[in-house]
């Protein structure tokens, strides 16, 4: 019934591709077993648990999506670099929903730090020398920025702009017009 050649960076991909199709809350390694017709038990081989599944998934999703944002940012700077990084987060949602999602799994602090999520840190602050904000406003900035992007995303992607008009589209670069402008004229404590 086993496949030959089943490694954990296979399995990893391929549970990425379940959690694109099936949502990242239906990823198990049951599941996955059945995608490659062996027995749960020769995966736990290769992968500790379920959990662990999950932890390798969304390491994998943050990976994906540090590389794309640092292409993207490269040689830009002010609202051009801003508009490519949230755009990045975007569309990766809408090409990747279950990896988008686990990008937003909570890992334990040991995987965290081996994780790409610092390098997502580190380019939205180096977005944010652009518009001279020194700490603590700068981590407030790098809050608010992943607050607004992960909370349209999500809201599109669950199809909350999908009954009204504007088009979410004009809606998305009228909300990156309106961060630049707060970004520019940051309030004073």
């Amino acid at each position: 019934m086993g496949r030959v050649g089943l490694t954990t960076e296979r399995l990893t991909q391929a549970g990425a591709e379940l959690a694109d199709e099936l949502g990242f809350d239906q990823v198990t390694v049951s599941e996955l077993a059945r995608r490659f017709d062996v027995k749960v038990a020769s995966l736990y081989s290769h992968l500790k648990n379920g959990q662990d599944l999950k932890t390798r998934i969304a390491l994998l999703a943050l990976e994906e999506l540090a590389d794309r944002a640092a292409e993207a940012l490269a040689g830009r700077a002010g609202k051009d670099a801003l508009t490519a990084f949230a755009n990045v987060y975007r569309d990766y949602a809408r090409e990747h929903p279950g990896r988008y999602a686990a990008a937003q799994f909570r890992l334990d602090p040991e995987a965290a730090a081996a994780s790409a999520g610092g390098r997502h840190a580190q380019m939205t602050r180096a977005i944010l020398r652009g518009y001279d904000l020194a700490e603590p406003d700068q981590t407030h900035a790098v809050r608010l920025l992943g607050s607004v992007f992960h909370g349209y995303v999500s809201l599109e992607l669950a199809g909350g702009f999908s009954h009204s008009a504007p088009d979410s589209e004009e809606s998305w670069s009228r909300t990156l017009d309106a961060l630049d402008a707060l970004l520019r004229n940051w309030p004073a404590p």
